[in-house]
């Protein structure tokens, strides 16, 4: 695996070695060692996996501790944009975003560590995106930033009006300079 750190500290690209013969192929997604060599120590609890349409976007969504959440993320089928923004208040980065295009042929992972924002938008006609997290979900403590915020500037690269969004992220997500920190 190729571990490649974006611009924003903590925020990784991983690709995999694929190896590939007329039956198919092979890659492996993780190994901890490799991991904690590059990455650092994540005690990854738990897998999630979504399906969702063109023109789906989840997100931004962060947890505020104790439940904040790392992911390590990856697309099985299809192509999304996959965005981090950088929440850490005093971080050099702060209110920064980086922007992934992940692709079932490109196979690409990025790792968003605690203290960031995350959402992706699919850009195939469907897509199956998982991902592995740090720590469990808590609504009680789930928080989301609007993904069309100014201050934050996102290109998500499709007109708005071609945006499907959940009635959650269309009715609670903050302006970012409304939102709670870390």
């Amino acid at each position: 695996m190729n571990f490649t750190e974006s611009s924003l500290q903590g925020v990784w690209i991983i690709e995999p070695k694929v190896f590939a013969d007329a039956r198919g192929y092979f890659m492996e997604t993780y190994r901890e060692s490799l991991f904690e060599q590059h990455v650092g120590k994540v005690s990854f609890v738990q897998d999630n996996e979504s399906k969702s349409t063109r023109g789906v976007l989840r997100g931004l969504h962060y947890q505020l501790p104790p439940f904040a959440q790392g992911k390590l993320v990856r697309v099985i089928s299809g192509e999304v944009l996959d965005v981090a923004v950088d929440i850490r208040k005093g971080s050099p980065t702060f209110g920064q975003h980086v922007a992934v295009t992940l692709t079932s042929e490109n196979r690409r992972q990025l790792f968003i560590p605690r203290g960031f924002a995350h959402g992706f938008l699919v850009l195939s006609s469907e897509a199956i995106f998982t991902y592995k997290v740090d720590n469990t979900y808590s609504p009680q403590h789930e928080r989301s930033i609007r993904f069309n915020d100014p201050e934050i500037g996102i290109e998500w690269g499709m007109d708005a009006s071609q945006l499907i969004l959940s009635e959650k992220d269309r009715s609670s997500a903050k302006p970012f300079c409304e939102a709670e920190l870390f």
